[in-house]
């Protein structure tokens, strides 16, 4: 019998719409279902059961007032540890904000509350997001689903675990190097980086890079268009929220939901495993060629190409540095003890950079962007593996080599996900089967500029396509194993940075 916690949000709000689901039993349900694995993976850090009682109930009161509904009401909803949510603790995984407690809720959460949306609980980050792998001193790691031992990468870790787990019907992430994507890809779910400013954000230190965005998370493509049509909006906090005489620029929120339908029949397809310099596992690129070659077909046209990414590392690492000193340096002057490795490793190395380092990274951004700009007017969408490896224990702090080939940086081993980034381009990860060590395999889909409706659209026919192919759908971990696991807690390194 299906648990309302197995529900799709989709499923969840229509039946809440429809007077046949209260938003009290999902929520019941949901934290019975973390009650039963959390301890096997630590997804939710924390949890504000009473007061989410309570929203549960006004939820339920409101939809038998026959009161008008938002597109998120009575969905119980994970917010990834660094972003502020009022009155219930807030870490951004470092032990200096251990006791946190803000006053207010940052701006998407604000919206999401205004949406329906049920904040139920925190999930898992690296510290303030730093790296691809959950772990911290203040939680502890965060295990992957389908072996506790492994990483569920990140930095939204947290919430791709407690997705593929059915402890949310939805959860909230942001993306910089792939922290939307790379959890989607390691666990199985759906993560999904829009353009930026299409999901606006009061935080950024930095407010006219496009390098962090927030998004949504979810097990499947619709979901994702359901909470996205929530969290796309305009600010005028948000530098990149762009307005033109008070007008909103970019599409309305509404055009998200339902899912954009596209005749892939029309589309010309790129196949690349690697953009041409991305350190992918060889185990990785047989998995994405046997992927790659059963979509194909459904396109007008396919073929094998990628677009120029050269300089794009060096861009990506220095542009990234910045934006660690503006964040960070003073937090490692003054209290180094309370500060991980790979926030210091990041500050230590922009603090080596010159401005003359910054304005060629600036520049060789820009010359590839516009190189991107001419491969999209050839082609409508790219496919690419989500991420360079097949998990690891996340007792390796990152992947140092792939293939015996040395990484560059503690980060280079995402560079599948941080080309897009650098160039402003809408990217999701949804989930394809398993790989041949039994882990999920995630296939992220790449957009032209402002092209999120067509990305959404090209990655829920695909996952549609596929649905019902057992090799190549999405995987369920098994949630009577874990139920059965030991808390990952309490493994040695399970908590801290070494």
């Amino acid at each position: 019998m299906t648990e309302p916690c197995d529900l799709t949000a989709l499923e969840a709000r229509r039946l809440i719409g429809r007077r046949k689901l209260s938003p009290v039993e999902l929520l019941e349900s949901c934290l019975k279902r973390i009650g039963e694995v959390n301890h096997a993976v630590n997804a939710v850090v924390a949890l504000d059961e009473d007061r989410a009682r309570v929203a549960a109930k006004e939820a339920e009161a409101a939809v038998m007032r026959g009161d008008e509904l938002g597109p998120l009401h009575g969905l119980p909803i994970g917010i990834k540890d660094l972003e502020e949510t009022e009155g219930l603790r807030t870490t951004y995984g470092s032990p200096i904000f251990r006791d946190f407690v803000p006053d207010a809720d940052c701006g998407m959460v604000a919206n999401l509350r205004a949406n329906g949306a049920i904040i139920t609980g925190k999930t898992n980050t690296p510290e303030f997001g730093a790296g691809a792998n959950t772990r911290n001193a203040v939680y502890g790691v965060t295990g992957n689903p389908f072996d506790p031992m492994k990483s569920a990468a990140g930095s939204s870790g947290g919430s791709g675990v407690a997705l593929a787990t059915n402890m949310f019907p939805i959860c909230s992430g942001s993306d910089t190097g792939g922290s939307l994507r790379n959890p989607a890809a390691f666990n199985g779910i759906v993560g999904y980086r829009p353009s930026p400013g299409l999901v606006p954000s009061e935080k950024r230190a930095h407010g006219w890079s496009g390098l962090p965005v927030l998004g949504p998370m979810a097990r499947n493509v619709p979901d994702v268009c359901l909470l996205l049509s929530a969290m796309a909006s305009d600010d005028g906090r948000d530098p990149l929220a762009y307005t033109l005489h008070d007008g909103y620029v970019r599409e309305e929120p509404s055009l998200y939901f339902p899912v954009p339908r596209y005749d892939l029949a029309s589309l010309r397809l790129a196949i690349s495993p690697d953009f041409g310099m991305a350190p992918t596992e060889n185990h990785i690129r047989e998995i994405f060629a046997d992927r790659a070659g059963a979509i194909a077909p459904m396109f007008g046209a396919a073929e094998a190409a990628h677009p120029d990414c050269a300089g794009g590392d060096e861009a990506f690492e220095v542009l990234r540095a910045a934006g660690f000193l503006t964040s960070h340096l003073e937090k490692c002057r003054t209290r180094p003890q309370d500060v991980g490795p790979n926030v210091r490793a990041n500050v230590e190395e922009g603090l080596r950079y010159s401005l003359d380092d910054y304005a060629r990274a600036a520049a060789a951004q820009t010359k590839m962007y516009r190189a991107w700009q001419g491969f999209f007017a050839a082609h409508d969408v790219l496919i690419t593996p989500a991420i360079t490896i097949s998990p690891r224990p996340w007792k390796e702090l990152y992947p140092a080599e792939i293939d015996g080939k040395p990484t560059r940086t503690y980060f280079h081993w995402l560079a599948l996900a941080y080309y897009p980034t650098l160039c402003g381009h809408p990217a999701i990860s949804i989930p394809m089967g398993l790989d041949r060590n039994g882990m999920p395999f995630g296939l992220q889909v790449v957009g032209p500029r402002g092209g999120d409706r067509l990305v959404l659209g090209v990655a829920a026919a695909i996952e549609e396509a596929f649905a019902g192919d057992a090799a190549r759908c999405r995987p369920v971990p098994d949630l009577a194993k874990l139920k059965a696991a030991k808390p990952v807690k309490e493994m040695a390194g399970a908590v801290g940075w070494d």
